[in-house]
């Protein structure tokens, strides 16, 4: 298949560029500006495009031959005067409507949508990945979390369900009983770091991460790699626990050998069936 990648910021995207291109699919990259560094996608054809020029873009991808498209790579949702959108993405926009004044699910959800009816087929990013597998249920590394670690993924859980109809974030942090942090548009790193301020005297906490009621798995599935576990064991945490057959584990060897180095425990639960 001819592949268009619509890339933001952080080094995902090239390894999604590399590991299609290892499948034996055509990548085309379109860097959007102001996230993307064009350096890193030399060896790829590309341009650079605003995120509001979404004709300028579609005809592109469309000019290149794509018929499928990924997103891949950290994107700060503009605001509505700094996009500054040309006249396909102002019609997009309005076909959309409320969902730009939405959460996330609800904008994905809409931009999933208005790509299909331009003809291109969305598709996840792991799915393209060889070392990406989503998790299975169970310990993954580490020792067993203990009573504690339990009662913090089990009101980490809670917290997160009871969230779920406002489209607020995929992860939360307890630690001790005591919710450190929720995320929201700042990402589960920074969410991570945050938590880390605010630490308590102790035994660490956990961050829990699961995804949200109908969200748009192609295009935000909840992952865990090697920078989240970097982050954790920076932030004093003593574990993270993930959701099974949903939490997409990136670079999973390189992840689980990190966690099992910083004596973090992973596990992978169902959280409509966990017991603290």
């Amino acid at each position: 298949m001819k592949l268009g990648l619509l890339a933001g910021g952080g080094p995902f995207p090239a390894r999604v560029a590399e590991a299609a291109t290892r499948s034996g699919h055509d990548v085309f990259v379109i860097c959007l500006k102001g996230f993307c560094d064009p350096a890193d996608y030399v060896r790829f054809p590309h341009s650079v495009e605003r995120i509001g020029a979404g004709g300028a873009i579609i005809q592109r991808l469309k000019d290149e031959g794509a018929t499928h498209i990924v997103l891949a790579g950290k994107v700060k949702r503009p605001s509505m005067l700094s996009l500054l959108p040309d006249v396909w993405m102002a019609k997009a926009m309005a076909r959309v409507g409320v969902a730009l004044l939405s959460g996330d699910d609800a904008l994905f959800r809409a931009v999933v949508q208005v790509l299909g009816e331009e003809g291109f087929e969305v598709v996840s990013p792991q799915s393209l990945i060889e070392d990406s597998t989503v998790a299975e249920a169970g310990l993954l590394v580490g020792s067993a979390p203990d009573a504690l670690a339990r009662a913090d993924i089990g009101r980490g859980i809670e917290t997160l369900r009871r969230l779920a109809p406002m489209d607020v974030g995929q992860a939360v942090v307890v630690q001790q009983g005591l919710v450190l942090g929720i995320e929201a548009v700042e990402g589960t790193d920074a969410l991570i770091a945050r938590a880390g301020d605010l630490r308590r005297d102790g035994p660490g906490g956990v961050l829990v991460k699961l995804s949200k009621v109908g969200q748009e798995m192609r295009v935000d599935a909840p992952v865990i790699g090697p920078v989240t576990v970097a982050g954790a064991r920076s932030s004093g945490l003593r574990g993270i626990a993930i959701e099974a057959g949903r939490t997409i584990l990136a670079e999973r060897a390189a992840t689980l050998e990190a966690a099992k180095a910083a004596g973090l425990f992973v596990l992978a639960v169902d959280p409509e069936h966990f017991t603290a």
